[in-house]
C-alpha cells in the first residue's frame, strides 16, 4: 500500500513539471540563452570583427596598472565569507583581446606593455650575442627600436551591482510544489583614450552588461501510512551566466563605442591621409604611423 502511494506521488510530481509554470521556465530559459555564450570562437562580437579599419591604424598601448578592477566586489555566498573576487583581476587581458580583434585584427596596432621587462631583457640578450658571435657586417645592423604608442587606453571595472532585480513564482498543493527564481546583476566598465603627445583625454565611454541567473526546483513532501512515514523528494537546476564573459562583452561594447566616437571626431578616417599636408609635419606623421 505504501509503495503504491509512493508511486502515485512520484507520478504527480513528474506531471507537475508540465504545469503552467513551464511557461515561466521557458521564458527564463529563453532569456538566459539570449545572454548565454557557448563556443569560445563566438565570444567576440560580430560587430567588432566587422568594423572597417582606417587606412592608418592607430598604435595603442594598454598597461596592466591602467585597466584594473576597482569594484572590490567578492563572490556572493549566504553561508560563509568568500575571499575570491567576483571579477577577474586581469581585465586588461580582455581589453587587449578586444583591441586585437577589432576590424578582424586590422583596426588597432597593439604594442606589448604587459611583459615589457621580459621583452627588454630578450633584446639585451640579442645585443650581447651579436657582440660576441656576429660578424663585423652583422654587428653594423642595429636592432630595430621598439614601436611606441601614440594613444594610451586606460580605465577600470568601476561597478559590480548584485541583485538589481530578483523575483520568482511558485505554488504548492497537497505537499507537491514547484518554483522558479531569477536574479540580475550588472557590471560597468569605463574606458578612456589618452593622447601620448599632449596627455589630453580624447574621449571616455561607459559600457554596461547584465548578468542573468535563474533556477528551477520541484519537491514532494507528504506523510503516508496515517502520518507515520514521510516521503520527501527534491530536484532542481540553476544556470548562471559567466561573469568573465559578461565583462568581455562590456569591454567589447566600450571599444565599439570608442571606435564610433573616434570616427565622429575625426581621430581616424577611411579616406587617405595626405602626408604632405602643411598642417601635418614629420612628428605628426610619425605619431599617426606609430
Amino acid at each position: 500500500m505504501a509503495q503504491s502511494r509512493l508511486l502515485q506521488f512520484l507520478l504527480v510530481a513528474s506531471l507537475s513539471s508540465c504545469s503552467i509554470f513551464d511557461q515561466y521556465a521557458d521564458t527564463y530559459e529563453q532569456r538566459f540563452k539570449a545572454h548565454d555564450v557557448v563556443r569560445i570562437d563566438e565570444l567576440q562580437s560580430k560587430y567588432l570583427l566587422d568594423v572597417k579599419p582606417p587606412l592608418v591604424s592607430p598604435v595603442v598601448a594598454v598597461y596592466p596598472s591602467s585597466f584594473t578592477d576597482q569594484t572590490g566586489q567578492r563572490k556572493s555566498n549566504s553561508e560563509f565569507a568568500l575571499f575570491s573576487t567576483a571579477v577577474t583581476q586581469s581585465p586588461h587581458t580582455l581589453l587587449i583581446r578586444a583591441l586585437k580583434h577589432a576590424g578582424n585584427g586590422k583596426f588597432f596596432r597593439v604594442v606589448e606593455r604587459v611583459g615589457l621587462d621580459n621583452l627588454t631583457k630578450e633584446r639585451q640578450l640579442i645585443r650581447s650575442a651579436r657582440e660576441q658571435f656576429a660578424t663585423e657586417e652583422e654587428k653594423k645592423k642595429q636592432l630595430s627600436p621598439l614601436l611606441f604608442a601614440g594613444v594610451l587606453l586606460e580605465g577600470a571595472v568601476i561597478s559590480y551591482d548584485s541583485n538589481l532585480t530578483t523575483g520568482g513564482i511558485g505554488a504548492r498543493y497537497l505537499g507537491i510544489g514547484t518554483s522558479i527564481q531569477y536574479r540580475e546583476d550588472n557590471i560597468t566598465v569605463s574606458l578612456r583614450m589618452v593622447s601620448v603627445a599632449t596627455g589630453e583625454i580624447l574621449t571616455e565611454v561607459l559600457s554596461q552588461k547584465t548578468i542573468f541567473s535563474y533556477g528551477k526546483s520541484e519537491d514532494v513532501f507528504r506523510f503516508i501510512e496515517m502520518g507515520t512515514e514521510l516521503v520527501e523528494i527534491e530536484l532542481g537546476n540553476s544556470r548562471n551566466e559567466s561573469t568573465t564573459i559578461a565583462l568581455m562583452k562590456a569591454i567589447e561594447g566600450a571599444v565599439l563605442e570608442l571606435i564610433t566616437i573616434g570616427y565622429d571626431r575625426g581621430f581616424w578616417k577611411h579616406d587617405e591621409i595626405k602626408i604632405n599636408k602643411p598642417d601635418c609635419d614629420d612628428d605628426c606623421i610619425a605619431t599617426l604611423r606609430g
